[in-house]
């Protein structure tokens, strides 16, 4: 790759660019390191992925940002004493000046006419594995979907049966036994009460979305939490007030809230230091490949919910928006589940990082945009 200046901006870039739009369209991270090792140039990715901007990247050598003996050291060094580019996979360069952990696979490549030069190429590693973690919980929501359909039939019109051959029983048997019937009664109604549930995973109707502001929506979800399940939880807010509103249905994002934030009051218990922190952020710099579509949809907007819980089992966590995968001891396992279906259907991402004393629930959703108006409606 040949780098040249480009006078407007000063910011280098490859070559017949027209501007800096052909490194920033990239959504890897990229970086020009110069023999000295001092980084020259970045597209907008790496300046997001680093943490600083590029007049501040251009002060410091690459070793300033990684830890010290960083296997990314070790990779620029061969790629200067062979001249060919070389693959490194799954390397942890996270410091705590760009974050920690930062799990990348690495390309790094020299620069044919500057000899010691070297570009680097991030894919972060984590967000790819949550995109196909997003996929496949999708796949297994479409199988809930069919699943639901065919319980509606074969098991819902039964249990009214059984449920009314109960209610005849318990009129003519001994009083010992009406436990029995009542038993009965109870479980056939939970039946159907998951059934119910689970028939929302085959509702295939296009969703009614408009402009929402989603702190009118957490501000409603935290009254409803504080009224009920999470009385005695502390609960912290970390918005970012000039968050634009997010495209998507009020009602759903509620459900949705809903159970993140009932999940993480059933995590930290008793526990009288535990707490709950909800918070918003703009983060323009993820765009996500929509399956069928050839355009990047930009997800800036962050929705976390965060406890300070035990954490969730490193094993469960691949599979934790699968249907019917609980940690709960009554538990049906829809839950989140279905979350992660109404997230999915508004084309955003959830994902879940988590760890003892804290566990985050990640949501990326698209932004609203205003329409452009038509010629007509200009005249």
């Amino acid at each position: 790759m040949k780098f040249t200046d480009h006078p407007s901006s000063g910011r280098q870039e490859t070559l017949a660019t027209d501007g800096p739009s052909i490194l920033d369209s990239l959504p890897h991270p990229l970086l020009l390191v110069a023999p000295d090792g001092v980084i020259e140039s970045a597209n907008m990715a790496a300046e997001i992925f680093m943490r600083s901007s590029l007049s501040m990247l251009r002060r410091h050598p690459i070793d300033y940002f990684v830890p010290f003996g960083s296997p990314l050291l070790t990779l620029i060094e061969q790629v200067r004493e062979r001249g060919a580019a070389v693959n490194e996979y799954k390397v942890d360069i996270g410091s705590p000046r760009i974050g920690a952990p930062k799990v990348v696979d690495i390309n790094a490549s020299p620069v044919i006419d500057r000899p010691g030069a070297v570009v680097l190429m991030f894919q972060e590693r984590t967000m790819a594995e949550k995109i196909d973690r997003q996929l496949t919980s999708r796949g297994a929501a479409r199988t809930v979907t069919g699943l639901a359909a065919m319980l509606a039939h074969e098991i819902k019109n039964p249990l009214s049966g059984i449920r009314g051959a109960a209610q005849l029983l318990e009129q003519s048997v001994p009083d010992e036994d009406r436990a029995l019937t009542r038993l009965i009664t109870d479980e056939t109604d939970r039946i159907v009460k998951l059934v119910d549930r689970m028939e929302v995973f085959s509702d295939e109707r296009p969703i009614e979305r408009d402009p929402v502001n989603i702190h009118v929506v957490l501000d409603h979800v935290i009254r409803l939490a504080q009224s009920g399940f999470a009385r005695e939880k502390k609960i912290i807010e970390a918005y970012d007030p000039s968050l634009p509103p997010v495209f998507a249905n009020k009602d759903q994002l509620i459900q949705v809230f809903l159970n993140l934030i009932k999940n993480a009051s059933e995590a930290i218990g008793d526990d009288p230091d535990g707490e709950i922190k909800i918070s918003t952020a703009f983060r323009p710099g993820i765009r996500l490949s929509v399956p069928g579509s050839e355009e990047r949809v930009s997800l800036p907007l962050e929705f976390c919910v965060q406890d300070n819980g035990p954490g969730v089992s490193e094993d469960l966590i691949p599979h934790l928006f699968e249907p019917f995968i609980t940690t709960k001891t009554n538990g049906s396992g829809l839950g989140l589940a279905l979350v992660a279906k109404i997230i999915g259907d508004h084309g955003g991402v959830i994902e879940c990082d988590s760890q003892p004393r804290k566990t985050v629930f990640r949501i990326l959703m698209p932004a609203f945009v205003q329409p452009e108006a038509s010629s007509s409606d200009r005249d």
